[in-house]
């Protein structure tokens, strides 16, 4: 059977509803029916669409043009039957390929736990029974029966509520439970404000409900979030975007140089083959080998840094994303608030009242004016109808406080608390007789009490519910006064311009002992308002201003209410005096470019579909934004995993928002989004002390060969000796850098323009000073000791010595960009000094050893040379040195 596609589901009666899918809440579906929808519908089920597999993805780890360059030169000295050179480069690209193809495995499964995220089983009318079925075999018509604690299997239009509500915080962003009930809303209604449906994924929290199901699989709202994350493309990171340019700049160089050698070599009629292993030489020196290694252990180092900082990083690149970040997209609810809501102000006897203290933890007091007030009389008489009234239930397990129940009604208990009030003994010595439940269409919850030897009826609910049923208060004495209502109704006006969520109290004595609606349908007495709100984190708030001096825009995307979400902003610093929110139907009337005006002036969006936190990261990308967004519900993760960098919260956060996400919070603190930022600036730097360290090496062996060919004499280096010194220096003297500790500074400059390359004009002239200063004494050392009768071996030792002294040296200058080595400290780095005594000895095997002698082509040299050596060492540090101050290099 096809069934009808009709959107809206909403805006439908549910009547029509049953009747569009030919259905009945009397009978549900037939089993046959049911087997049939299966059939046409398919389970439901989200499924994951299966990746790349590991050989595709292991081959594409030498789709590289430098690996290109070196396959090709590996061959070249296999044709020669030069089989160490070959043997040596084919083993430089395949542990490259090695290290690249296990930092790439780490497979997404958001889609798999989008599927978790789905009830196992469910309570299902077929064919007028109600069994337990697995959800999987869930179909468009069936009618699901739902109670507290349950998981909504699918989409439903809901037929039958009593009292129920929903968490959806994990879909739309807002904070607390959602009542729902059965009557249409407005067609253009967003996911919000559908409160006639229940979603899939999300959890009743109280209450009882039928529904329904409209869709299955991936045709719910949760389905079409994995619809989404299946059109979102990965981003490439500003470090690969950035090393893509500069790979294909020393391609065209080295290839160039590589040419022009064979050419020049070949016109003044030297043979053709040893030109050919000229080229290799030339491209082998040319090249950066140790250049990939080195990337993935400084951002593996940074990723240890960071999980001490509690920011677990799930994929390499993101650390260095973070140091290039430019605005930061956060969702309010968990990430900038405490996710607990917390009693703010009390009103009574006409007099509001503060309470300190966040979360749930009843650790605050009640004061006013700054002064703790004691609570009693009508005060008190408000917090105890809050504990009275309520379902909640608050505990301490293993130190930490943990509610049951709606938050909303857990938060009355901690106010309760804090005054001194003992829910446990209150209920024990006014225990509930009777009782009308929350229903969203009556919006107000009652209780029947014996207090102080008489029957009490106790009433809360919304505002405009329960004041219009008050003719009395109480006054400070405790006795009843007549209502001010205008007053009242300005307090709470009040409130809620500060963003607080208003319940009103209310009482009436009774005479009987059974509870129904006329009872408190006029003639209350009322007792007062309780505020509340989502508090933003204190630590938070210094994040923001610390994120603020670093150049780094902070902007607010949440589901919750554009006052409640203008609220907090303003206690976070967000937003200004007058400020307004834009919210999710005044963002779906923006056109492409509207958007990417409003996302650069706004910085507080409310009620955001996922669709619409996806437009407003990739608007802020349009810009040239490099955008970190933090979430954690499933509406989240779209816009986590289009982000350049997304950001999961790791203690309240979905597992779906975990995995679309580049990097967890173990804490669920923004600030510790700032700490990482931080560190992230603190790996690119030492990525570029690494480059600028290593190149110049790469750039003279280069001009060595290239040398040696335009003036027709022997190769001063061959290309073993030159892969022996890219790699040993690599690990040994390039790592060492990976463990610089961050410098001061490096939060008191904006970030790196997206769009900036790796070296700018100053350290580019740095790498071709360094690199003529290695060309001039290693081909100079290397003529020179051949002058004085040294032979092939001896002076080609000498020559590579003066390259790994070289880099010695100037490994010292690169220590700092901007200053002298020594401001960083001479023993803040350990491995600096470990690495350059491990190359010391490696270098003397090297020279001395007799095996080595064998292998590389090397012999001892005198004492003499070492000197000579030494000398020209030194000369490069002081030369670099000295061109250091004057340049001052401002990164």
């Amino acid at each position: 059977m096809t069934l009808p596609d009709l959107p809206g589901w909403h805006a439908r009666p549910h009547d029509a509803a049953f009747a569009a899918l030919d259905s009945s809440a009397a009978d549900g579906l037939s089993e046959a029916v049911a087997t049939e929808r299966l059939v046409a519908h398919g389970p439901n089920r989200i499924d994951a669409h299966a990746g790349r597999s590991a050989l595709l993805r292991f081959a594409l780890q030498f789709h590289q043009p430098l690996i290109y360059i070196l396959i090709v030169s590996g061959g070249i000295a296999a044709f020669l039957e030069e089989w160490a050179d070959a043997g040596v480069i084919f083993g430089v690209v395949l542990v490259n390929a090695l290290i690249g193809f296990i930092q790439e495995g780490r497979a997404e499964d958001a889609l798999a736990a989008l599927a978790r995220s789905v009830a196992s089983d469910v309570t299902v009318l077929r064919a007028g029974q109600r069994r337990r079925i697995d959800a999987v075999t869930l179909v468009p018509g069936d009618v699901v029966w739902l109670a507290a604690g349950d998981k909504v299997p699918a989409d439903l239009r809901l037929f039958d509520a009593r009292a129920l509500q929903v968490t959806e915080a994990s879909l739309t962003g807002e904070s607390t439970a959602v009542s729902k009930g059965v009557e249409p809303v407005a067609a253009d209604s967003g996911i919000a404000e559908r409160t006639c449906m229940a979603f899939a994924g999300t959890l009743v929290v109280a209450g009882q409900a039928g529904g329904l199901v409209v869709s299955t699989g991936r045709g719910t709202e949760t389905g079409r979030i994995a619809d989404l994350l299946d059109a979102t493309e990965t981003l490439a990171t500003p470090l690969t975007k950035a090393m893509e340019r500069f790979s294909n700049w020393l391609l065209v160089i080295i290839l160039g140089l590589a040419v022009l050698g064979f050419v020049v070599g070949s016109l003044r009629g030297e043979p053709l083959l040893d030109m050919l292993m000229a080229a290799v030489a030339l491209a082998v020196g040319a090249i950066p080998e140790g250049l990939p290694a080195a990337i993935t252990v400084t951002l593996a180092i940074g990723v240890s840094r960071m999980a001490r900082r509690r920011a677990i990083i799930r994929r390499l690149p993101a650390v260095e994303t973070l140091g290039s970040t430019t605005v930061i997209c956060s969702d309010k609810t968990g990430t900038l608030t405490e996710n607990q809501m917390t009693v703010r102000a009390l009103l009574s006897d006409g007099q509001r009242y503060a309470v300190s203290g966040d979360g749930y933890a009843p650790l605050g007091s009640v004061s006013q004016d700054g002064g703790t007030v004691e609570v009693s009389g009508p005060l008190r008489d408000l917090l105890v109808a809050g504990v009275l009234c309520n379902d909640a239930g608050l505990a301490e397990v293993d130190g930490e406080w943990t509610i049951t129940g709606d938050p909303t009604e857990a938060a009355l208990l901690v106010s309760a608390r804090k005054a001194g009030l003992d829910e446990n003994r209150l209920r024990s010595e006014a225990p509930r007789l009777d009782e009308i439940a929350f229903d969203s269409a009556r919006q107000y919850m009652a209780s029947l009490h014996r207090l102080d030897g008489q029957l009490i009826v106790l009433v809360k609910g919304a505002l405009e519910v329960i004041l219009p049923r008050c003719t009395t208060m109480l006054d400070a004495d405790g006795e009843p006064v007549a209502a001010d209502i205008e007053a009242i109704d300005t307090a709470s006006r009040a409130m809620a311009a500060e963003g607080l969520r208003v319940l009103a109290f209310a009482r009436i004595e009774v005479n009987s002992e059974t509870l129904d609606e006329m009872q408190v349908a006029g003639g209350l007495c009322f007792l007062g308002l309780q505020a509340m709100l989502d508090p933003p984190r204190q630590a938070a708030v210094q994040a923001i201003q610390a994120c603020r001096a670093a150049g780094v825009k902070v902007k607010m995307i949440t589901g919750d209410h554009a006052v409640t979400a203008l609220a907090i902003a303003s206690q976070l610093g967000l937003a200004e005096p007058g400020e307004k929110a834009l919210t999710g139907r005044e963002l779906a009337l923006l056109d492409a470019d509207q958007l990417r005006v409003a996302v650069e002036d706004v910085n507080v969006f409310a009620r955001v579909e996922p669709e619409q936190k996806l437009r407003l990261v990739q608007a802020l990308q349009a810009n040239g934004e490099v955008v970190a967004m933090t979430g954690d519900g499933v509406n989240d993760a779209p816009a986590l995993k289009a982000a350049n960098i997304g950001v999961a919260m790791g203690a309240g956060g979905t597992e779906v928002a975990k995995e679309a996400a580049a990097m967890v919070l173990t804490d669920d603190n923004f600030a510790t989004i700032e700490a990482a930022i931080e560190e992230g600036r603190g790996v690119y730097d030492n990525l570029v002390k690494f480059i600028i360290w290593t190149l110049p090496t790469n750039f003279g062996e280069g001009l060595v060969i290239l040398f040696a060919v335009l003036a027709g004499v022997t190769l001063p280096i061959t290309p073993l000796q030159i892969l022996w010194i890219n790699m040993t220096t690599a690990v040994l003297l390039g790592m060492a850098l990976a463990f610089e500790p961050i410098q001061k500074d490096v939060m008191g400059h904006a970030p790196r323009p997206p769009g900036a390359p790796i070296l700018d004009g100053v350290l580019i002239r740095r790498i071709v000073l360094v690199g003529v200063l290695l060309l001039v004494a290693a081909f100079g050392l290397f003529l020179r000791w051949q002058a004085l009768g040294a032979s092939l071996e001896e002076a080609r030792t000498v020559a590579v010595n003066v390259f790994v002294a070289g880099e010695i040296a100037y490994l010292f200058n690169c220590r700092n960009l901007r200053g002298p080595f020594w401001c960083c400290g001479w023993f803040s780095n350990p491995w600096f000094w470990g690495g350059i005594g491990a190359m010391v000895t490696l270098q003397a095997l090297f020279t001395w050893l007799p095996a080595m002698n064998r292998v590389f082509a090397s012999a001892p040299i005198p004492a003499e040379a070492w000197l000579e050596i030494l000398a020209s060492a030194a000369f490069i540090a002081l030369v670099v040195g000295g061109e250091k101050r004057l340049t001052r290099v401002v990164r």
